[in-house]
């Protein structure tokens, strides 16, 4: 007769240390990612170009994000179906959620990556039909090759999803310095040694993005990983696993892809509809409202990077069958969440004049910038860690679909709506704002999603999605229960030849042919 043991939530599967091995990195990582956007415009913005190709890259890269989504959607998908795995210690199934869904990834990412070099021109036409004709030619250089970056990006997202699975979040924040490093340094060379101009800043975005994918594709393909993945081993779809992927993964990417265009829509308002200078084609509401962009940008990195982990942590608790677990470990999500969210943007509203004035642009675009940003970064301190981590939390444990809903209606009324309302100089009657308009959209966006998310998390409804409504008492057998992540072992993270607990992917099922057809369920 075994043994029955209570699990203690705390101490089952991450100690106080272990999730700060796994958050801190990730943020880390966020902020080296989101970075390369700021720098790009700054160094931009210096070069010898100016304003108009600074404010063509910034439309390109509303784009790109949007197609980008679309890649990290598919990532998370199978990022949530492998943690699941590994939380219920399934390392066969989790080994083959894992390559199914890299192929399904880079599959996407070829054929989208086709797609946009072959419609270039409809594509940025539909976008930004009124820019000026250089503006828009800049516009075409940058995102012929930006799109054949793209498949490296797909890549990048799923070999990171799968290592942060695995808890080895420490390997894509190196990747992610190395590729901000790259950035800098070509930018650099580019721009103002050969003066190349928006064709150096393509060059030196598909090289950074190059660089990083094939190092987070040989780490990932280390036997001693717990799932690893070799892209030239025999390979075939199996329609089980993909269903799981896909279930999870197709209201992930509408939300995302929807949030993107709703992005590119409300900066088009800025764009289109805000005053052009007739002689220098400049507009400084917009090139403001780029500045207040690319730094919001970086004080969201914490509710990102927080909301990222939680598919690992909530996502391996939901794979342990505990529902108590999940409720101390969304507790935990929360409150560092907001210390960090608070230590990040304190810091940023501190540094708002410093970090404007690093931009070439006239003194109205950086006034603009400013005020947009100190309004902004005080809404945040309440929203982001409810906007960001709320539904990753719900994601973590399959209730993808009411975030798909929630947050695709509040983009559409508040986001769009009110900026479109209060932001384009072209409707009579109506006070506009110009890219104050735009910010105080967002911010009403923000708001009413944290509601959304919030009541849904404390309705208890997510137990019904994630498996664990009927849950029993959390108690288990002594043998079953899964081993605790401790201090020693999240600190080994930092090295590749670490021994993982359980069978490697070298020993794992997936590998042997006597087992390759064994259902996939996870």
């Amino acid at each position: 007769m075994t043994e029955t043991v209570k699990r203690k939530p705390k101490y089952t599967l991450f100690t106080a240390k272990a999730l700060l091995w796994l958050i801190l990195p990730i943020v880390i990582e966020q902020i080296f990612s989101t970075s390369l956007g700021l720098f790009d415009s700054m160094m931009i913005s210096n070069s010898a170009s100016g304003d108009l190709t600074s404010n063509a890259v910034s439309n390109v890269n509303y784009i790109n994000n949007l197609i980008i989504q679309l890649f990290s959607a598919f990532a998370t998908g199978g990022a949530i179906v492998t943690s699941q795995c590994i939380g219920s210690n399934d390392n066969e199934n989790a080994n083959k959620s894992a390559k199914q869904m890299l192929m399904l990834v880079i599959l996407i990412s070829v054929g989208i990556g086709a797609l946009c070099l072959a419609l270039n021109w409809p594509i940025l036409k539909l976008c930004y039909s009124n820019v000026s004709a250089e503006v828009f030619g800049f516009q075409q250089t940058y995102f012929y090759i930006t799109a054949a970056s793209f498949p490296f990006i797909g890549l990048f997202n799923a070999c990171a999803a799968l290592l942060r699975a695995q808890r080895k979040s420490m390997f894509t924040m190196i990747s992610a310095a190395i590729s901000c490093a790259l950035n800098v340094g070509l930018n650099a060379l580019f721009l103002f040694v050969f003066n190349m101009g928006v064709l150096g800043v393509g060059l030196a975005t598909l090289i950074c993005r190059i660089v990083p994918a094939v190092f987070m594709l040989i780490l990932l393909a280390n036997k001693k990983n717990l799932v690893c993945v070799r892209i030239f081993e025999k390979f075939r779809f199996e329609g089980a696993t993909i269903k799981k992927i896909l279930k999870l993964a197709i209201p992930s990417g509408i939300e995302s892809c929807l949030f993107q265009l709703g992005k590119l829509m409300t900066n088009t308002f800025v764009n289109v509809g805000c005053y052009v200078d007739p002689v220098s084609g400049v507009n400084i509401q917009a090139n403001g409202n780029n500045i207040a962009n690319e730094i919001n940008n970086i004080a969201s990195v914490v509710g990102s990077g927080v909301g990222t982990s939680c598919l690992t942590v909530i996502g391996q608790a939901v794979g342990a069958g505990d529902s108590d677990q999940c409720k101390y470990y969304m507790k935990r999500m929360f409150l560092l969440s907001y210390i960090l969210n608070g230590i990040c943007t304190g810091i940023i509203l501190v540094c708002v004049p410093l970090i404007v004035n690093l931009f070439g642009f006239a003194a109205e675009a950086k006034e603009v910038g400013k005020h947009c940003l100190y309004f902004c970064l005080c809404f945040q301190l309440v929203t982001y860690p409810l906007s960001f981590t709320t539904p990753a939390i719900l994601k973590a444990t399959s209730d993808v679909k009411y975030v798909m809903f929630s947050a695709v209606a509040s983009m559409f009324i508040m986001r769009v709506g009110l900026a479109f309302l209060l932001t384009t100089d072209k409707i009579a009657g109506l006070q506009r704002l110009g890219a104050f308009g735009y910010w105080i959209g967002m911010c009403s966006d923000w708001v009413l999603r944290s509601v959304l998310f919030l009541t849904r998390l404390l309705s208890g409804k997510w137990k019904k999605s994630s498996g664990l409504l009927n849950e029993k008492p959390a108690a288990v057998t002594e043998a079953e229960a899964p081993l605790p992540l401790t201090d020693e072992v999240a600190a080994q993270d930092v090295d590749i030849l670490s021994e993982q607990p359980g069978p490697t992917c070298g020993d794992s099922a997936d590998s042997s042919e006597e087992n390759e057809d064994v259902p996939t369920n996870v």
